[in-house]
């Protein structure tokens, strides 16, 4: 999850399963986008998609990915380091709540590996 308008280092690839440019703004996002560009079960994705009118403020999903059947899939990256911080707890739980309001029952984390 990132603040609407997140000012960080942004790198922008065109690929074949997202429809408009994919933007990633760490390494987390970009490995998780070339494997959901890989995956077949996956048919397009999304990054970085509104959540509107979210109390805690303009946040967006890192991840929302049209599987094979025409469910929907929501990813949220995070770093290890973040996961017991909470505001990273409440803004991870404000997208969960979120998505399970709008039907969305496989949604997850993706976090990096440890060091």
């Amino acid at each position: 999850m990132r603040k609407k308008g997140y000012k960080g280092r942004c790198e922008k690839r065109a690929l074949a399963k997202c429809k408009e440019v994919c933007r990633t703004y760490d390494a987390i996002q970009s490995a998780y986008a070339d494997i959901l560009q890989g995956c077949e079960e996956v048919t397009e994705f999304r990054c970085n998609v509104l959540l509107a009118s979210l109390p805690e403020g303009e946040y967006t999903s890192d991840f929302v990915c049209v599987k094979a059947g025409g469910d929907l899939m929501v990813r949220e990256c995070v770093s290890r380091r973040f996961l017991l911080k909470p505001m990273t707890v409440r803004l991870l739980d404000a997208s969960r709540n979120y998505w399970l309001r709008h039907g969305v029952s496989d949604w997850g984390l993706v976090i990096d590996g440890e060091k």
